[in-house]
C-alpha cells in the first residue's frame, strides 16, 4: 500500500530536506548577485549634490 498523504517516509524526508538546502543555496546565491549588482550601480555620497527645494515650496515670510 502506498503512503502519499500523511507523514513522509524517512526517505521522502531526506529528498525534501535536500531540496529545502539547495532552494535555501539559491536564494542566497541570487541575494548576493543583487548586492553586488547593486554596489556596481551605487553613487557615493560624495559625487552627488545635495537636493535644493524647488522655489514653488518655499516660503517667503
Amino acid at each position: 500500500m502506498e503512503r502519499s498523504r500523511g507523514r513522509p517516509r524517512r526517505d521522502q524526508r531526506s529528498e525534501v530536506d535536500r531540496g529545502e538546502q539547495i532552494q535555501a543555496a539559491e536564494r542566497e546565491a541570487a541575494k548576493q548577485r543583487l548586492l553586488a549588482q547593486a554596489e556596481e550601480h551605487r553613487v557615493p555620497v560624495e559625487e552627488t549634490t545635495r537636493a535644493v527645494p524647488d522655489r514653488r515650496w518655499r516660503r517667503d515670510d
